[in-house]
């Protein structure tokens, strides 16, 4: 009786320690299951994906949401162009901020919703000379602050293989075995 009992104990913590770091990675998961990549280039934003078929006339339209917009038909919509394997849409002159683009394809099925980050963007300097016997130069020039990692799924501004997420879950898993150990340890001191 006492045996199946500790072997219960021992079973339900290593199902628990087994499932830790599955849990722990569903939010992940579901972040890289997104059909879209976001990218800016100086006030220029750009959407592609390859989930939207064509019905042979159109692929489907992206949107671009600042803050405070909530749905798809609130924000600046471009037309997806491209080929059946790659579709595109681009918007210029977008201000410093963050931005959420949606993608909604042709059928009304969403490939995928993702935020960035626009920067402002990086002042050039400015030289000033005067024509007399001693002439001078200035030169001024500021940087833009850094706006680190965003917030949400999958919002880290680099993006971690598949081989640092299965080292961070075996860490997970390591830890949670050695403090069940320690926990039953320190529970009963006599045993090893």
């Amino acid at each position: 009786m006492r045996t199946t009992q500790t072997l219960l104990r021992s079973g339900l913590t290593v199902a628990a320690a087994a499932a830790l770091p599955l849990t722990l990675a569903a939010p992940a998961a579901v972040a890289w299951g997104s059909g879209i990549s976001v990218s800016t280039s100086g006030t220029t934003v750009s959407v592609t994906t390859s989930a939207c078929p064509s019905n042979g006339s159109s692929f489907g339209d992206a949107s671009l949401l600042s803050n405070g917009q909530a749905n798809f038909a609130q924000g600046r919509q471009m037309s997806l162009t491209g080929t059946s394997t790659s579709q595109s849409a681009s918007w210029t002159g977008v201000g410093p901020g963050t931005y959420t683009v949606i993608v909604v394809c042709q059928d009304g099925s969403t490939a995928g919703t993702q935020s960035i980050i626009v920067s402002a963007p990086a002042a050039t300097p400015t030289i000033s000379a005067t024509t007399t016997p001693t002439a001078t130069a200035t030169t001024t020039a500021t940087a833009s602050p850094s706006r680190g990692v965003m917030g949400g799924l999958g919002g880290a501004v680099k993006d971690y293989g598949t081989a640092t997420v299965v080292g961070g879950g075996a860490l997970v898993v390591t830890g949670t075995v050695a403090a069940a150990w320690f926990l039953r340890r320190r529970s009963k001191p006599h045993r090893l």
